[in-house]
């Protein structure tokens, strides 16, 4: 397996392709849109000059990662010739079943298709295809060149023939997969999303306020950033989207998402991507500054 093709050029789509290129996969790096292309050929170029100026790769490295690159606006050429795709679309079971049921279309009958989904069954995006057995998912965490973990996800028709490729190509990669079964929002995200709901169910009671709450989990659970200032860095619209997901799937009220979170999202409040959710991102990145709201 040598050639790859990564749909969608956003925070994970290229991240995705940054890793594959890095251990000298050749990527098709596909995405309707080329301003997409640009600007995620622009961040991995960006991050690999970080790993340069930290000793982790040489400039040969570099250069050789992006040459590894190849933009594509289309799935009709992007997707022909590879051993897999990874869709990494946004968060939406229509979206997403309308790109499986192409590439089904498109890709020769030995490709394995794989979603980079985190909450949607992949039973069901397997179901538009005439391969489910060849339909896997692979969740990678974010920051991809940085995080270990990929969620192997085993659809109710996956093989296991391609359960373990998709497992050997993971650790060739230097990540770890774990495997698990598929239902809505798999693992991580089962158990991170209704934490972050309830930090947010915390804040919308008055319990406490956003810096609060986030000094209390990471000095107190040692986790490396607080359950608000993670939500911003997701996305509070994915976040949003998991947990209707995990509500529909399991018709469980715990799963319901917080009326602050809607309010939120319908708002664009949507973390770092908006410019402003728990926290103010108008100076920088960093969660430094409580939102006006918040304040």
């Amino acid at each position: 397996m040598k050639n790859i093709a990564v749909i969608g050029a956003g925070t994970m789509g290229n991240g995705i392709a940054h890793t594959f290129a890095q251990f000298n996969y050749k990527v098709h790096l596909i995405d309707i849109s080329q301003a997409s292309l640009d600007k995620g050929i622009a961040t991995i170029s960006k991050n690999l000059d970080r790993m340069v100026a930290k000793q982790k790769i040489s400039e040969a490295n570099k250069v050789q990662t992006l040459a590894n690159i190849t933009t594509f606006t289309g799935i009709a050429e992007g997707a022909r010739n590879v051993d897999l795709v990874v869709e990494a679309a946004t968060e939406s079971t229509a979206l997403k079943s309308k790109i499986f049921k192409e590439l089904d279309a498109v890709c020769d009958k030995k490709t394995i298709l794989a979603t980079n989904t985190s909450s949607i069954s992949i039973t069901q995006i397997a179901a538009v295809t005439s391969r489910p057995e060849k339909v896997i998912g692979m969740h990678f965490m974010n920051p991809v060149p940085i995080m270990k973990l990929v969620e192997i996800i085993k659809g109710y028709n996956t093989s296991d023939i391609v359960m373990q490729t998709i497992a050997d190509l993971t650790t060739k990669i230097q990540k770890t997969p774990i495997e698990v079964n598929d239902y809505p929002g798999f693992v991580a995200n089962r158990i991170l999303m209704p934490m972050i709901n309830e930090a947010i169910e915390t804040l919308y009671n008055g319990v406490a306020g956003v810096a609060e709450i986030d000094t209390v989990m990471k000095l107190g659970m040692a986790h490396p950033m607080g359950p608000l200032q993670l939500a911003d860095f997701i996305g509070l619209d994915v976040c949003l989207s998991i947990l209707n997901v995990l509500h529909d799937g399991f018709k469980n009220p715990k799963y319901a998402p917080c009326p602050l979170l809607v309010n939120m999202v319908m708002a664009g409040k949507l973390g770092i991507k908006s410019g402003e959710g728990f926290y103010d991102y108008a100076a920088n990145r960093k969660a430094e500054r409580v939102a006006k709201m918040f304040s």
